[in-house]
């Protein structure tokens, strides 16, 4: 089997990225456009990182930190390359990346719907607060 590389997205690989979250992320966000993941990968080069094996994208996070809190977004793995520690690798070098930048705890954002996912996050130590809600306004 060939072995996981994991990097930090550039401007080049944003419509691979896009293409892959339809077939691999559940549900869509109001940033899942080209403009908006471009603007991510300008602003913070290291956020958005891929997983790939044999050159080919399965998975994704967004480790965003914005020098108080960190956050995880879009962690998502090819439906066919789930379950082989794709997520995990993917959720360990995002904690590095947080460490690195003095980060003390990680949050993420899960669909509640999305209970397979509820699974993934268990399994790397994260549960959710039910004493915080996720409070939201769509600008523009």
């Amino acid at each position: 089997m060939d072995e996981l590389h994991i990097r930090p997205a550039g401007p080049g690989d944003l419509d691979a990225v896009l293409a892959f979250w339809k077939t691999a992320a559940e549900g869509t966000s109001i940033s899942d456009d080209r403009a908006g993941v471009e603007r991510l990968v300008v602003r913070d080069r290291g956020a958005l990182l891929l997983a790939e094996r044999a050159g080919a994208l399965i998975g994704t996070v967004i480790a965003g930190f914005d020098g108080w809190r960190c956050h995880l977004y879009r962690l998502a793995v090819h439906p066919d390359h789930r379950r082989r520690g794709v997520a995990r690798a993917l959720l360990d070098a995002a904690e590095e990346r947080f460490a690195a930048l003095g980060g003390r705890r990680s949050d993420a954002m899960v669909l509640v719907r999305n209970e397979s996912a509820h699974e993934a996050w268990r399994a790397a130590g994260y549960g959710p607060e039910e004493q915080w809600r996720r409070w939201v306004k769509p600008l523009g």
